[in-house]
């Protein structure tokens, strides 16, 4: 079976100020396009899934764990379940593309 989701299928999720969540869901697997406007956060937190994102446009400044790196367009990351991770903004917009297995029940 074909499925097929329009942009007016996702659900818009703010999780903090300018910090934006286009979200899709199947039965396994969750799609976010997320956006984060210049000198936004996404503050820490973890969660029980597994999260995979790249980044498409602007750079994000990430912490996971103990850790900090800069990560810029065309860069992937993975936080494991239960892994704490967050990061910044700076100048310019960020958009990522996440995928989250399975589904995150707060972004459903």
């Amino acid at each position: 079976m074909f499925y097929h989701f329009g942009h007016e299928s996702f659900k818009v999720i703010e999780p903090a100020p300018g910090f934006l969540v286009r979200a899709i869901s199947g039965k396994n697997v969750m799609l976010c396009d997320v956006t984060l406007q210049p000198h936004s956060e996404s503050p820490l937190h973890s969660h029980p899934s597994e999260e995979m994102a790249i980044i498409i446009e602007g750079e994000f400044d990430m912490k996971m764990g103990n850790e900090s790196q800069l990560l810029k367009q065309g860069d992937v990351f993975l936080a494991p379940p239960g892994v704490i991770h967050g990061g910044v903004t700076h100048e310019h917009r960020t958009v990522m593309i996440s995928v989250f297995s399975p589904p995150r029940k707060d972004y459903a």
